[in-house]
């Protein structure tokens, strides 16, 4: 094969490879993110492709097309077929993408330099633009499961290592969506060890697992997110420690602190006490009155939480609350299973 009729093919399979992964990023940023200007920023680049390869002969890349005595189709990566998520699947893709405008240009250089530059153009746009769809999927990639959480469960450190251990595989296994660990009289290292083990169980069940008040125990573990109450560390800087990718949420009691949280960049509230609750002692309660305005006012997901359970959850709903955070009514149920079972299945009936 001659070294022009080479150079032809590598640029056709890199303009193939390029094409593709551009696509993928562009429909992540359409469908997982709806994200216009993401989606659009990469449609343009693909579009900027096409016009440049228009520069470039098509009969000489159809001619270089070889397909059946490509020796690349046979080498695979068994890492190839591995994506653990849609994150996986764009960072995959990202790199592929930069790579073969990277070839693009320099074998560009061969056949037609101005061709050339403008792949370079576009590579140093890639460059901004993956980074930016990588870091909101990672927020985003998290949020979206938060759209799909109904039912929160609050639980503390335990007596023991199996007893959490326990515990943490018996929530894995339950309907529940979210697991916050709260628990202020262990040592800074126990609750490490136990937010290192909950990550470790929960992740692998698909939920979500928060920390309670410690940023920067949350980033250590590599949770989910943190959680933190007027009292705590505030939003902007919750974010400044555990960054974009991982989730912030706060407690709430009145309309004014839910509008604040929400202009400072919370993911998620929780709202309450609305009843006399078994696990922490309130000087005063909020009831359903502040769930109405609420839920006429927030539009980020909100966790109605105190005292809530099977007995009183109609009155939560009739707010038009469909979320819930709970302590006592799973941990302290000789049935946890079966009690977040009817409690999941009444909120996701709220919705239908």
């Amino acid at each position: 094969m001659s070294q022009s009729r080479s150079v032809y093919r590598i640029i056709d399979a890199s303009l193939n490879r390029c094409a593709e992964g551009l696509r993928t990023l562009e429909e992540a940023g359409r469908f997982m993110l709806d994200d216009a200007v993401l989606s659009s920023g990469f449609k343009s680049m693909r579009h900027e492709l096409a016009s440049i390869a228009a520069l470039i002969p098509r009969n000489s890349l159809l001619e270089s097309r070889d397909t059946s005595s490509d020796v690349g189709t046979a080498i695979e990566a068994e890492a190839e077929y591995l994506r653990s998520d849609v994150g996986s699947v764009v960072a995959a893709a990202s790199s592929r993408v930069q790579q073969s405008v990277r070839v693009l240009e320099e074998y560009g250089k061969v056949i037609d330099p101005t061709a050339s530059k403008r792949f370079e153009q576009i590579r140093y746009r890639l460059y901004s633009a993956c980074a930016e769809l990588e870091l909101s999927l990672g927020v985003n990639h998290r949020k979206h499961r938060l759209q799909d959480a109904f039912l929160y469960v609050l639980c503390d450190a335990g007596e023991s290592d199996t007893e959490f251990e326990r515990k943490m595989s018996e929530l894995a296994k339950s309907s529940i969506d979210v697991v916050q660990l709260r628990d202020q009289a262990v040592s800074d290292r126990l609750l490490l060890h136990r937010a290192q083990v909950a990550v470790k169980i929960l992740r692998k069940a698909g939920k979500l697992f928060i920390v309670n008040d410690r940023p920067d125990i949350a980033v250590a573990a590599d949770a989910d997110g943190v959680h933190v109450g007027q009292a705590e560390i505030p939003v902007p800087e919750a974010r400044m420690i555990v960054g974009r990718d991982r989730l912030v949420g706060v407690s709430t009691h009145q309309i004014s602190e839910a509008k604040r949280a929400v202009q400072e960049g919370a993911d998620y509230l929780g709202c309450g006490p609305v009843f006399p609750s078994k696990t922490k002692k309130f000087e005063q309660f909020v009831g359903v009155t502040y769930l109405d305005e609420v839920a006429s006012l927030i539009t980020i997901p909100c966790f109605a939480i105190g005292g809530i359970d099977l007995s009183n959850l109609q009155q939560v709903l009739e707010t038009g609350f469909h979320r819930i955070a709970v302590s006592g009514a799973i941990n302290h149920a000789s049935d946890p299973t079966s009690v977040a079972d009817q409690l999941r299945d009444r909120l996701v009936a709220r919705l239908t």
